[in-house]
C-alpha cells in the first residue's frame, strides 16, 4: 500500500508512519519546510512553489493528520487564526489538488475532532448528533466541509472525529502525570464534565479498520465507547498510579492560567459514542479506561 500522510511528526502520525512500516508498506510525508525533505517526503508549499500533480498521482491512501498545536499557549487572536487556517486551509487545498488527479487515492482519511459537537453536558453523542456552538465546534466544522472538493470527485473521504489521545509518549496523559506521580493531581472545574478518550494503539487500530472497511464514509467518531466524567478519570489514573487525587483546580483557577482554552479543553463536557465503528465490527483493544492506563503506564 502507498500512503501519503501530513502531520507525520505529530503524536498519531508519529505512530502511524512506524506502524505503517513495521507492516512493509511505503509511506511519503508531506512536509512544509525544506530542511525537512529527505528521500521520503515531498514538499507542500502551495502559496510559493507550484506544485506538480505528477508527484501526488498513484497512491492509496492520503491521511490528513496537519494542524497547529490547539494546547499549547493563550488562545490570542493570533493563536486562533492558525488554529483554524492551519486546518481549514491545508484541508481544502489537499482536497482540491486530489480532486485534480488522473489516478486519485481510493479514500482520504482527514482529522477532525470531538469539539465538532461543543459543550454538551452529559447528553449521549454519536455522528448523527448536530454540531455544537463556540470556537472549536465552528473550526472543526469548516475542517469537514474543507474536504467536500475530494468527496465530489468521487473519493472515498472520511472525517475521523478523535477524542482526546492517550499516550505514553506525549499528549495530554503526559501532562497529566507530573502532579499527578507527586500527589497533586485532582478534579478539575466541578468534575462532572464527561471526558471522551482513546488510547493511541486504538486510533491506529481505527485508521486501519477504516482504510480496510470500504463502507465507511463520512463522519466516524474516534472515541472509546467508555467516556469518563473529569471525577471518574482523576480516580482511575490516581488508583493505578496509586497516588491520592486531593488536589482540586477550581474552573476560575484554570480559567486564570489558560484563558479561553480552558473552557474549550478542560471545562467542556463531551459525552460521544464511536457508533460507527461498532456498527462496523471494529473490536477495541483497550475499550476501558482502567486497562487503558494500565497497559500505557505498565501497570498491573
Amino acid at each position: 500500500m502507498r500512503v501519503l500522510l501530513t502531520g507525520s511528526s505529530g503524536l498519531i502520525g508519529t505512530a502511524l508512519l512506524s506502524c505503517f512500516r513495521e507492516r512493509g508498506h511505503e509511506v511519503v510525508r508531506l512536509v512544509r519546510e525544506e530542511s525537512k525533505m529527505s528521500e521520503d517526503t515531498l514538499l507542500w508549499d502551495p502559496e510559493h512553489r507550484e506544485l506538480r500533480l505528477e508527484e501526488f498521482e498513484g497512491f492509496d491512501v492520503v491521511i490528513n493528520l496537519a494542524g497547529e498545536n490547539i494546547s499549547t499557549g493563550r488562545w490570542t487572536d493570533e493563536k486562533k487564526q492558525k488554529i483554524r487556517d492551519s486546518r481549514v486551509i491545508n484541508t481544502h487545498m489537499l482536497a482540491e489538488l486530489l480532486a485534480r488527479l488522473e489516478k486519485p487515492p481510493s479514500v482520504f482519511i482527514s482529522a477532525s475532532a470531538i469539539g465538532f459537537y461543543g459543550d454538551r453536558g452529559d447528553e449521549e453523542l454519536t455522528e448523527s448528533s448536530s454540531p455544537g456552538s463556540g470556537f472549536l465546534s465552528d473550526v472543526c466544522q469548516k475542517w469537514e466541509d474543507a474536504a467536500n472538493a475530494a468527496k465530489s470527485a468521487g473519493i472515498r473521504v472520511v472525517n475521523l472525529r478523535i477524542g482526546v489521545v492517550l499516550s505514553n509518549k506525549g499528549g495530554a496523559l503526559s501532562r497529566m502525570l507530573v502532579p499527578f506521580r507527586m500527589g497533586l493531581g485532582g478534579v478539575i472545574g466541578s468534575g462532572r464534565q464527561y471526558m471522551s478518550w482513546i488510547s493511541i494503539d486504538d486510533l491506529i487500530g481505527i485508521i486501519l479498520h477504516v482504510i480496510n472497511e470500504e463502507s465507511l464514509t463520512g463522519p466516524v467518531n474516534a472515541v472509546s465507547p467508555d467516556p469518563q466524567t473529569n471525577y471518574h478519570f482523576t480516580k482511575i489514573l490516581g488508583r493505578v498510579l496509586k497516588r491520592p487525587t486531593i488536589f482540586p483546580l477550581p474552573a476560575f483557577v484554570a480559567r486564570l492560567i489558560m484563558g479561553e482554552m480552558a473552557d474549550a479543553l478542560l471545562l467542556s463536557s463531551s459525552r460521544v459514542q464511536p457508533k460507527v465503528l461498532q456498527e462496523s465490527g471494529y473490536q477495541f483493544l483497550y475499550p476501558q479506561l482502567d486497562s487503558a492506563l494500565k497497559h500505557l503506564l505498565g501497570r498491573k
